[in-house]
């Protein structure tokens, strides 16, 4: 039985009904003494112990029934055999992924859950994942308060609907249909995700071509599979966002809080790359010297000027901003916000009259307030920037922002985001992996977490 995911046209397998499956075939030379008659010459097919799961294994009983199975004292009880990764019956791949069948809290509604896909055909291609990071929106989506919805789906051979994870990831090309060859895809291509919610904390995926874009051989050169599985979203976002709303000239400044974060360390060294100067606001810390190390650390990746909030909310910052950008003439035209509050509105004063102040985030979960006279007297344009809605709409655009930001990580010039590798083998447990989900949710993690797919 197959399962349509009437979202992909996806099949899945659907759950076998049996307990156990044995069936003996017409067709073996094998002789089986057990049998009442010597004459009887036949192939045993081991059963599968099943599951309400269909991914923990495939029944072969509906095939073979009908080639004409012997009479039923010829029948013997087929071993159970521990259950391993591999390429189940007739093809059929073995996956695992961290699902919600509702959204909230991620370590409260999310579970590991396991599954079969079935063989390509036609406009499908089979994708086993390399690397997927977990990015605040990510953890935001599953919590139900992100504008970009999963699709919720049977398909998984499940009784409810689910979702699967993640919108960030590079994965493998293991088998496809025809018509992904038609379009030039090929096993052992890498692609990355073309839009959110396709759910990328998974082993396995069926998809189409439209789901993914390829990594070209050229752009594929030297990167990494973590490097590849990271660069549709935070790279993209600073590129664009550097690029698209003023024609900033070299030795331009613009300022941004959460420099830190991995839209803020792209935005730093991008600004580099391109001659521009960069304001950096970061979180206090408690612990001074840890303070210190961050700022010195963004300032190695190419910061300017690297200031705390509360530096930057004190007296004197404008007589400060003056001396940063040669007594004022050179004006701040350019502003990147990820954070709101009321360092936000602090950070939006140091604009020149008609900047541009760009809103992509909102990690205090405070509201943006803007005074009137920044509009009126100022004429301060304020925008909103979401890349998955920018990629959409510019699909050959975003495909040529991720090779140049490749590019420049071939040459050395732009550095990874630290990163916090969690491995995902096939034997690793749902817990592990949910408690590392967690972990981002209380924040100061080492780097970004990232899952790095082993043997699976």
């Amino acid at each position: 039985m197959r399962a349509l995911d009437a979202w992909r046209g996806v099949e899945v397998a659907a759950p076998p009904t049996s307990a156990r499956v044995n069936v003996i075939a017409p067709t073996s030379r094998e002789h089986h003494a057990s049998c009442n008659s010597a004459s009887h010459h036949r192939r045993r097919i081991v059963g599968f112990q099943s599951t309400t799961m269909a991914s923990k294994t495939l029944s072969t009983a509906p095939r073979v029934a009908r080639a004409g199975a012997r009479p039923l004292q010829c029948l013997r009880k087929a071993p159970v055999h521990a259950q391993r990764r591999g390429i189940a019956a007739y093809g059929y791949e073995q996956a695992k992924a961290l699902t919600f069948k509702e959204y909230g809290d991620p370590p409260a509604v999310l579970s590991l859950h396991s599954h079969s896909i079935s063989p390509p055909h036609g406009d499908l291609m089979t994708l086993r994942f390399l690397a997927s990071p977990i990015n605040p929106a990510d953890i935001n989506q599953i919590q139900g308060v992100y504008p970009s919805k999963p699709t919720f789906t049977t398909a998984l051979s499940t009784p409810n609907p689910i979702a699967v994870a993640g919108n960030e990831g590079v994965a493998e090309i293991i088998a496809l249909g025809s018509k992904p060859k038609e379009a030039g895809f090929k096993k052992g291509d890498w692609v990355i995700m073309n839009g959110p919610g396709f759910g990328t904390w998974r082993t396995h995926a069926a998809a189409r071509v439209e789901d993914v874009v390829k990594l070209d051989d050229a752009m594929r050169e030297g990167i990494s599979a973590v490097q590849a599985g990271t660069v549709s979203i935070n790279p993209c976002t600073a590129y664009r966002m550097l690029r698209d709303f003023v024609d900033l000239k070299e030795g331009d400044f613009f300022i941004q809080n959460g420099a830190n974060s991995g839209v803020g360390r792209a935005a730093i060294q991008l600004g580099k790359q391109w001659g521009l100067k960069s304001i950096n606001v970061i979180r206090g810390r408690d612990d001074k010297a840890a303070e210190e190390k961050l700022k010195n650390e963004l300032r190695e990746i190419g910061a300017d000027i690297v200031i705390t909030d509360a530096e930057l909310q004190a007296q004197g910052i404008r007589d400060m901003a003056k001396e940063w950008t040669n007594g004022g003439r050179v004006p701040i035209r350019l502003a990147l916000n990820c954070v709101n509050g009321k360092a936000a509105t602090a950070m939006a004063k140091l604009l020149a009259s008609e900047a541009h102040f760009v809103t992509y985030g909102a990690m205090s979960k405070q509201p943006l307030t803007i005074p009137a006279s920044m509009l009126i007297f100022k004429d301060i344009h304020f925008h909103g920037f979401w890349v998955s809605r920018w990629a959409q709409r510019h699909p050959q655009e975003k495909k040529k922002t991720v090779a140049d930001v490749l590019e420049m990580t071939r040459r050395g010039t732009f550095k990874d985001t630290p990163v916090d590798k969690i491995a995902w083998e096939w034997e690793t447990k749902g817990e592990e992996l949910i408690g590392k989900v967690k972990d981002t949710l209380e924040g100061y993690r080492e780097g970004k977490g990232v899952f790095v797919f082993g043997k699976t």
